[in-house]
């Protein structure tokens, strides 16, 4: 669990010390009060990086050069702190600390466990391949540091290989410098493809589980997956390695007329599948909803089964997509962990059976930026006054 959160200068907040019990914690206010940035903050602690952008300094208030996230999880302090570009005559970086001591963002990986909700993945079956990837990779470093090492290898490879094509679409490279790289972005690939189709295994069980859940009639008709969609399929008795160097040399021409790596793990899909049909291409608004619920509360299995230990839910104003019944699904799961926090703009999108058990807080902006007050009791509605504030355990 989450115990303590301090923040410095992230985003709306100019200065946040707060403490959290166990439970479900409701977080409601306007839009762009806060809401999202308190939970952004929770996951730089157990990521290291933000959900919402990979431009570091847009994390940082306006007008302050530095933003610092501190988080207390049983024994242990986590700290990610970012220096703005300039500041100083400092370039820009980010530093990741526990208990003081420097790491990288891989190191964080069972410290600190969560399991993110937010609006945008909505878009899950639909929306971007991109979307798709980021889930999976997130789930998968969760479980396996060495999968994160994995993923940022292939990431600084895939950048070194596509600048040194453009460079040899310009004729300032010769194509004999490729291997030098091509090495370890096979390598660091086929690392990923592997690991991918190992969780996808792993998950089987669980999505089909959590669907039947949820859409019990649906389930007894037609089993829901998730299938794997490579641009270097093998052929038989290939390995995943010889696929997407066969792929390589296979694309190379055009590789060098585009300027860019076109096959590999980064172009890769996944495709929700239901009695073996793509979702994307006939599911109703409705039945795309149940498979991205199932997945989330199948991702809350899978993290759980890592080490015996829950991980700590953040729900980012889902329960509006939602229906009545798809949310009290989702209360009973919320009900049964050791720590959650839900943001809302409006309280009528809660079930009452969450506001009820729920320790509330209210986001509010004034002149000094964001403020976080704990409330001794959550309004019905959302037209009714919120009481007076409560012990906050929270201060500015």
């Amino acid at each position: 669990m989450l115990d303590d959160l301090r923040l410095l200068d992230l985003r709306g907040y100019a200065s946040l010390d707060a403490s959290f019990g166990p439970g479900p914690h409701l977080v409601w206010g306007p839009n762009a009060a806060g809401k999202t940035s308190l939970l952004e903050a929770m996951v730089l602690l157990a990521w290291g990086r933000s959900h919402r952008t990979s431009a570091d300094g847009e994390l940082i208030r306006w007008g302050t050069d530095l933003a610092r996230i501190e988080g207390v999880v049983g024994r242990d302090t986590i700290e990610v702190a970012v220096v703005r570009a300039g500041a100083g005559g400092n370039a820009g970086r980010k530093r990741i600390r526990v208990n003081g001591l420097g790491r990288r963002a891989a190191a964080l990986s069972g410290l600190l466990r969560v399991v993110l909700f937010a609006p945008e993945e909505m878009l899950l079956i639909a929306g971007s391949p991109s979307l798709r990837r980021s889930v999976i990779d997130q789930l998968a470093a969760a479980g396996s540091p060495v999968y994160a090492d994995a993923l940022t290898t292939y990431g600084r490879t895939l950048q070194q290989r596509n600048s040194l094509l453009r460079a040899i679409r310009e004729e300032g490279a010769s194509r004999d410098e490729l291997p030098f790289w091509d090495g370890a972005f096979l390598d660091a690939g086929a690392a990923i493809v592997a690991e991918r189709r190992r969780l996808l295994e792993t998950l089987a069980g669980p999505l089909a589980a959590a669907h039947a859940e949820i859409a019990p009639d649906e389930a007894a008709a037609a089993r829901l997956r998730l299938g794997y969609v490579t641009n270097a399929p093998p052929l038989p008795g290939e390995s995943a390695r010889d696929a997407l160097a066969r792929r390589l040399e296979e694309t190379a021409d055009k590789e060098v007329w585009n300027g860019s790596t076109l096959v590999g793990p980064h172009r890769d899909d996944l495709v929700f599948e239901l009695d073996g049909r793509d979702l994307a291409g006939f599911a109703s608004r409705g039945q795309q909803r149940t498979a991205i619920l199932a997945l989330k509360l199948a991702e809350l299995d899978v993290v759980t089964a890592l080490d015996g230990h829950p991980p700590l839910l953040l729900l980012d104003d889902v329960f509006s997509e939602l229906d009545p019944e798809r949310r009290s699904h989702l209360v009973r799961r919320i009900a049964a962990l050791p720590q959650a926090f839900i943001t809302t703009t409006t309280l009528d999108d809660l079930d009452p059976e969450l506001r009820a058990i729920a320790t509330a807080w209210e986001v509010r902006t004034g002149p000094a930026g964001a403020d976080l007050v704990r409330r001794s009791a959550v309004p019905a509605r959302s037209d009714e006054p919120a009481d007076k504030p409560a012990d906050t355990g929270a201060t500015r």
